[in-house]
């Protein structure tokens, strides 16, 4: 099976603690939060690359261990609990991902009690260590721009949330700006982004799952919503050239530039699968106060950190759907076997 993220040193030890670096110093470590979500997957990949100790906060529920990184089970909303974690990891830099992702309005007070309490409860214990982070990356979203009345969205539109989640985290920007005389937090706001291991509720690996199982149908919302997709890949690259620069206080937009419609999407999928899949538009999946066109500028970000990466969509999907059906080849097998034994 095609492997979804760098190839990645077996799980570490506490000897890892005092493993120095060419010049004599400390091996950098890096604490990120939500590690076994989608995004921390990649973010762990990319940082163990970089040659971090990489330690982050999981929920009892989350998936396996990630290779090479130290695991911690958390909830950020026991503040003694967090400050017990970020005592043990001392980290040099922080990534701060765990948090609810969904845009829904079915689970209003946990969106405001975890994307702000939660992480209010991580900034303070960051600031009572005597060492402190020398960047704290905080995650926040697109969807803080609202229906933005323009082509493409800049840090200086308007920011005009439309649904709880959004509102949650620019609740949450705004706490986060009152430790900025104590830790130099700054924050993205990424605008829609896929890979391999986010799960189908997530609207492009459902269109890639439903090819790669060659259903012939499929139910599916708005296909006129325009969206700016980025890869994974890129994302964590970015994020990790952040780091580096630590910019305080700042809110970078991290986003490819271009737009691309559902039904874009659905024509590029066709080519990849080679077949025509036929889609069903389901009033159900019809969000109120649905954002018609979401696409960034990425300018700000590109005199931060230089050149954006930007893979193309069409490359993505080409790397989903090819272990998406890596993984429908390797079930059928298994199944197989079950039936012979």
């Amino acid at each position: 099976m095609p492997q979804p993220f760098a190839k990645q040193p077996p799980p570490i030890s506490s000897a890892m603690n005092d493993i120095k670096h060419p010049d004599g110093g400390k091996r950098r470590r890096a604490l990120i939060t939500g590690l076994s979500g989608f995004t921390g997957r990649h973010m762990a990949a990319r940082l163990l690359d970089e040659g971090y100790d990489v330690w982050g906060t999981t929920s009892p529920a989350s998936e396996p261990d990630v290779p090479g990184t130290t695991g911690v089970p958390l909830n950020l909303l026991d503040l003694d609990a967090v400050r017990a974690c970020v005592s043990d990891a001392q980290p040099d830099v922080v990534v701060h991902l765990a948090g609810l992702a969904h845009v829904t309005g079915n689970a209003p007070t946990q969106s405001y009690l975890v994307n702000i309490m939660g992480s209010r409860n991580l900034l303070e214990a960051l600031s009572q260590l005597d060492k402190k982070p020398r960047a704290v990356l905080m995650a926040s979203t697109s969807n803080v721009y609202g229906n933005a009345n323009v082509e493409i969205i800049d840090e200086n539109v308007p920011l005009n949330p439309g649904n709880d989640y959004a509102v949650s985290k620019l609740a949450m920007e705004n706490m986060a700006r009152l430790w900025l005389d104590r830790l130099p937090v700054f924050f993205t706001r990424p605008f829609n982004y896929t890979g391999v291991g986010q799960g189908e509720d997530f609207l492009l690996p459902k269109i890639v799952n439903h090819h790669a199982r060659h259903e012939a149908r499929m139910s599916l919302g708005n296909l006129a919503v325009s969206r700016d997709f980025s890869d994974v890949r890129d994302v964590v690259e970015v994020y990790t050239r952040l780091l580096e620069v630590a910019p305080a206080g700042e809110a970078f937009n991290t986003c490819s530039g271009t737009g691309h419609s559902l039904g874009e999407i659905l024509t590029m999928m066709q080519r990849i699968a080679g077949y025509k899949i036929d889609i069903f538009v389901d009033p159900r999946f019809m969000r109120r106060n649905e954002i018609a066109k979401l696409v960034g500028s990425n300018v700000k970000l590109r005199r931060a950190i230089g050149r954006v990466p930007i893979t193309p969509i069409y490359d993505t999907l080409e790397w989903m759907f090819k272990h998406a059906r890596a993984q429908v080849e390797d079930e059928a097998v298994q199944s197989a076997a079950v039936v012979r034994t």
